[in-house]
């Protein structure tokens, strides 16, 4: 029960993350650099608060993990422009979610039971009919839309496997969640500074953004804590199911122009995607 409450912290925090990155303000390149900066802080005062054994193991997969979150939230602040907030996450989040399952199965072997491989692929499968489902209806009204549309969905599935890399190498080395909080925000700063520096992205809405970064680290520890527990495939997937506010935050709070059909079909994907997610949770034994 611990490790399930834990991993619904992120779904919360992160449900919210990129609806209030938006509405601070910026391009996805100021955004990234603000949120990594908040990040980066709250894992400074988080050590000298416990002060947990850092390894060089630690260190250097903590910074891997930290560069790969970077392109994962770069790549789908970056989408937003092309195709919105209501259409990103939802999609960004189910690429993710099957994403991880695949390792947490394959890599981890987190289904070890046949009621475990029944109750998750039904999930997988609830989860790719809703990352379909929100995509349905996007159709291009001319060219300049249709190349919006695909380099969107490009860059989120280059975005997707960023954000899975971050969290599989924690698992996979299995770094304890306190000692990877450090190296990560250092990982993450990096990142963006590479990422953004040429751009000149130290702007008031960077520093607007490290608010942005302060939530998204109180979620990054729960999750972090989470995953001895409950395992990648249970503890990621209870962590996206808070698509619901970013989805419905960008339909009705930044009023993304949408067809009534299509917010129909966004709604039941992000509810398939949930339930996809939350039958997950149950393939831990």
């Amino acid at each position: 029960m611990t490790g399930i409450l834990l991993a619904l912290i992120p779904a919360v925090t992160w449900g919210s993350l990129v609806l209030i990155s938006v509405k601070l303000g910026g391009d996805a390149k100021s955004q990234t650099l603000g949120i990594t900066m908040g990040a980066l802080l709250f894992a400074a005062v988080t050590y000298f608060i416990t002060l947990p054994s850092i390894s060089a193991l630690a260190w250097g997969i903590g910074i891997i993990s930290g560069v790969m979150w970077t392109i994962g939230q770069f790549g789908q602040l970056t989408s937003v422009k092309y195709i919105g907030v209501a259409k990103t996450v939802p999609i960004s989040t189910g690429l993710q979610l099957m994403g991880t399952t695949l390792f947490g199965v394959l890599l981890f072997k987190e289904w070890d039971t046949g009621t475990a491989v029944t109750i998750g692929s039904i999930a997988v499968a609830s989860i790719i009919i809703g990352v379909i489902l929100t995509s349905v209806g996007q159709k291009a009204k001319d060219e300049e839309d249709k190349k919006h549309l695909k380099k969107g969905l490009f860059i989120l599935l280059v975005s997707s496997l960023g954000y899975i890399g971050y969290v599989v190498v924690i698992r996979y080395f299995e770094i304890d969640g306190w000692s990877a909080i450090l190296p990560q925000g250092i990982g993450m700063a990096a990142g963006a500074l590479i990422l953004t520096l040429k751009s000149k992205p130290f702007n008031k809405y960077a520093l607007r953004n490290t608010l942005t970064g302060i939530w998204w680290s109180a979620g990054n520890l729960g999750l972090l804590l989470s995953l001895p527990l409950i395992g990648v495939a249970t503890s990621f997937s209870l962590s996206q199911t808070g698509i619901v506010i970013s989805t419905l935050g960008g339909l009705f709070l930044l009023k993304e122009k949408t067809a009534k059909k299509q917010i129909i079909f966004v709604i039941i994907g992000c509810l398939l995607i949930i339930a996809g997610g939350v039958l997950l949770g149950y393939t831990k034994r």
